[in-house]
């Protein structure tokens, strides 16, 4: 028999789980209205980079050529791409990744990078393109700085943070409870009517999207400035300190990133560049012959790079070869092929070497993480990415639609969820939003800020109370 006490208990229960219900819902509600516009603008980016990559990549067009018997040498199609382009400087030779494909040459010319591509057999210049005019190029950058710089980095990096808010607060709100089934929450009713059928599809769909919005949200902010660039990869980038004896220099890797385009893997972007000029080294190209384009070509094919590959050539007096191939840029299919070789431009030595075997754990997630994130990796990931991508337009635009379904009548107002007076767990909210103000910086900081202006502004000012709520 139940007792009293046992009811009070229970109703009690009740009543401080459907305050946190509110609260829960409260959050999700400003979380949203800062992510919607952010990730309707990275889906539709993200789209474009999808697509435009398979007809004008980061490299620019592709371009067909007949294979005949021998290519002529590297250094004489980089002097035809370099004549292309007077005053200009070759900085970067890409290999052909087939016989019928084009040679690529990146030809830097008063400051700006060009993109010249040659036929590896006759020296014919195909074509040409500022490297920063590409469709590519400007969703990239739209994508990882709104066009702002690092504002918009950090902009991102506060969405994509809100982001897992948003994750686990919906996740929260759609779990079964007060007698719905768990089929109810994987199986939608596509019978509903009005704002129902818009949460029930946006619930759904946003349960079958979690695994992959995690995971993307994981891999884009460890590209972000602050929690990816002070915290996670400065903690896993690869120690420049294995390669034995190698003098280095004060330059990272990420000095032959190109503008908003990461060309580096991401575990190597902050370690250190080997430099030129020592006794250092192992047997790379053979004594007697010199050290140019075309001996470091022989070389990388010699030892191994077999798909296709680029040379990023010396930058200054005591600067390297390095010959990379990574999934990131394309050049290989398996994204556990990463691999870079550091060459003397005066000996010709090897004078470091770093693959995926080498990296760290995070910097290993990530080389999978990102050619999947940016679908490099076969149909399926181009047609997953494109699902996903589609998805999230629909969760940010049915999200926006049963705010308008809810919202009064009238006058424009936000009309949040209201905040349940006497709210249980604060203790534990309160531990959260200090435990993802370490973890996550700038997103600790928003989520404070929030909270203060909720309980403060929001809540006690009479005419901002009636314009929100």
């Amino acid at each position: 028999m139940v007792t009293i006490e046992e009811n009070r208990a229970a109703a009690a229960d009740r009543g401080a789980s459907q305050k946190f219900y509110f609260a829960a819902w409260r959050w999700h509600f400003y979380a949203g209205l800062y992510v919607i516009p952010f990730v309707i603008v990275l889906a539709i980016t993200g789209i474009i980079m999808l697509y435009d990559n398979n007809i004008e990549s980061r490299l620019g067009m592709a371009h067909p050529v007949v294979a005949t018997d021998s290519p002529i040498s590297v250094i004489a199609q980089a002097k035809a791409a370099q004549e292309t382009l007077p005053g200009g400087e070759v900085k970067m030779y890409v290999a052909p990744r087939t016989p019928e494909a084009a040679a690529m040459f990146q030809v830097n010319v008063d400051g700006k990078a060009h993109l010249v591509a040659v036929d590896p057999y006759s020296g014919k210049v195909l074509a040409s393109v500022v490297k920063d005019d590409t469709w590519y190029y400007w969703a990239d950058d739209v994508h990882g700085t709104l066009l702002l710089g690092d504002l918009g980095d950090r902009l991102i990096e506060i969405a994509a943070g809100l982001g897992f808010i948003l994750l686990a607060s919906g996740l929260y709100l759609w779990w079964p409870r007060n007698g719905k089934s768990l089929r109810a929450m994987l199986v939608p009713n596509i019978f509903a009517r009005r704002r129902q059928w818009w949460k029930e599809m946006h619930g759904s769909v946003s349960f079958y999207s979690s695994i992959i919005l995690m995971l993307f949200l994981v891999s884009g902010l460890s590209w972000a400035g602050i929690w990816g660039g002070k915290f996670v990869q400065a903690w896993s980038t690869f120690p420049a300190e294995k390669w034995d004896n190698v003098p280095l220099s004060d330059k990272t890797h990420a000095s032959m990133n190109h503008g908003a385009l990461e060309e580096v893997p991401w575990g190597l972007e902050q370690t250190k560049m080997p430099v030129s000029g020592s006794d250092a080294g192992k047997k790379g190209i053979a004594d007697g012959l010199p050290v140019n384009l075309d001996t470091v070509a022989a070389l990388a094919r010699e030892i191994g790079f077999n798909e296709q590959y680029r040379i990023n050539l010396p930058s200054g007096e005591d600067g390297v070869y390095t010959i990379s191939a990574d999934s990131m840029d394309g050049d290989t299919v398996s994204p556990t092929a990463d691999r870079t070789t550091h060459v003397d431009r005066y000996t010709g030595k090897i004078l470091a070497e770093v693959g995926y075997p080498d990296y760290s754990v995070a910097a290993k997630a990530m080389a999978v993480g990102i050619p999947l994130h940016m679908g490099r990796m076969g149909l399926w990931n181009l047609v997953l990415n494109t699902v996903f991508c589609a998805a999230i337009l629909f969760i940010a635009v049915s999200g926006v639609v049963m705010w308008w379904m809810r919202r009064p009548a009238g006058a424009f107002r936000l009309a949040p969820p209201p905040m349940p007076a006497d709210m249980p767990q604060w203790k534990g909210a309160v531990f959260l939003m200090l435990f993802l103000s370490l973890a996550f910086p700038l997103v600790g900081l928003t989520l404070l800020a929030i909270f203060a202006l909720d309980l403060i502004l929001f809540t006690r000012v009479g005419f901002v109370r009636r314009v929100l709520n």
